[in-house]
């Protein structure tokens, strides 16, 4: 009988607190659609890098649904360009502490974990189900960085996986430009919290502009563009405050409560009475936070989605994102955001002032982005199609010429 599913996230463990070190979008992804398929009546396995090494090895969340935590030789955090050093080290031991033949369908998430999902195709016959949460070409194409072995590896698992899902039509296109005709890609959207969801907007109803970030504190994220953004918001006469949730605990100086990091320092300079540094927040206080938001900003180089942008929508709150990749899709330009050049603090900058100054155009957008949270971002219908997608898949005769 089809009920067991093996996840792979190499490096997103779905139950470390958002917003740390490799702890974001992935994570939060692997939890929440694990929960969801829990619902469905499927028991799901979760197995991920033992980054920290207070956590047991094997912890329970969901009722039915289990965290797997695989040392590999190096118990404790391992940075993602290391990881691909000790998938050898990491497959053995899969291999040791789990029934492999038990699973009916292996799903992957990341190219690492793809590595690992083909690896357990080859010798176990299992189906592989691959979603990429980010791609090597896409990052190549926003940052100049050009990673060739995770090219290759890419390709070869988009090629190769019984079934790619992409989390958007833009990512479907870039998989299937990259990849070729090989690949077998389903759109399938990504869902967001109830949480977010029942969340109370009042950001829009007057008073001191608030806009807020959610993300860890790296260039890619456009944190430094969204700084320079707000300085220029301030000279344009406006008050306004800036919230920024994410990063390690400790990224930030526990004393003064700014960022260690000399360069984000020299960003906020004179700005310290606008701009607060949070740290990681849970769901809850997440949600909170984007609730009273004027509006959530996503200032990303690239993105295959933008699971931000669907949670702040989700809770009324309006989006000025960048126009690239994903977030294309996610955010609806002048219907549930704006969106803006990345890299371009003049033109976001421009977004703001336009949000914080017209209200009745912020509450409309704000009234649409609920709206349309609620019916594209839904993880129970979201969880049937990709529940829908393994049924197929585990009943398929022969494994290999399903994607091929």
């Amino acid at each position: 009988m089809f009920k067991n599913i093996l996840f792979i996230s190499d490096h997103g463990d779905p139950l470390a607190k958002l917003g740390g070190k490799q702890s974001g979008g992935q994570n939060n992804y692997v939890r929440q659609l694990a929960e969801a398929l829990a619902g469905r009546g499927l028991r799901v396995d979760v197995v991920t890098h033992w980054s920290d090494p207070d956590t047991p090895q094997v912890e329970r969340f969901a009722g039915s649904c289990r965290v797997i935590r695989i040392a590999a030789g190096h118990k404790g955090f391992v940075p993602k360009s290391d990881m691909l050093n000790i998938l050898p080290d990491f497959y053995k031991e899969i291999k040791a502490v789990l029934d492999l033949d038990s699973y009916d369908v292996v799903h992957t998430h990341y190219w690492l974990s793809g590595l690992l999902g083909l690896m357990i195709r080859d010798e176990y016959g299992k189906r592989v189900v691959h979603t990429s949460h980010s791609l090597g070409i896409a990052k190549a194409k926003a940052t100049g960085e050009v990673e060739e072995a995770r090219l290759r590896a890419e390709k070869e698992i988009l090629g190769r996986a019984d079934r790619v899902i992409a989390t958007t039509p833009t990512e479907k296109d870039i998989i299937l430009d990259f990849a070729g005709m090989r690949s077998s890609v389903s759109v399938v959207s990504i869902g967001v919290d109830r949480s977010f969801e029942q969340a109370s907007s009042a950001g829009a109803k007057g008073g001191t502009p608030l806009f807020v970030y959610a993300g860890r504190f790296e260039q890619t994220k456009g944190i430094l563009t969204l700084l320079r953004a707000f300085r220029l918001f301030l000279r344009h006469g406006r008050d306004a405050r800036l919230i920024l949730a994410g990063g390690a605990a400790e990224d930030i100086d526990p004393k003064s409560g700014l960022p260690q990091k000399a360069r984000l320092r020299a960003a906020v300079a004179g700005m310290e009475d606008r701009v607060t540094f949070l740290g990681p927040l849970g769901q809850q206080e997440l949600a909170d936070l984007f609730g009273r938001a004027t509006a959530v900003i996503v200032p990303s180089y690239y993105e295959s989605f933008g699971m931000v942008a669907a949670e702040a929508q989700a809770c009324g709150t309006p989006v000025i994102a960048s126009e690239v990749g994903g977030l294309q899709d996610v955010v609806q330009d002048g219907r549930t955001g704006l969106l803006v050049s990345a890299k371009n603090p003049a033109e976001l900058s421009r977004s703001m002032r336009r949000i914080a100054g017209d209200r009745e155009f912020t509450e409309r957008l704000g009234r649409e982005a609920r709206k349309r949270a609620r019916k594209v971002f839904n993880w129970p219908a979201i969880a049937g199609d990709i529940h829908e997608i393994y049924e197929v898949l585990y009943r398929a005769e022969d494994p290999v010429s399903v994607g091929d």
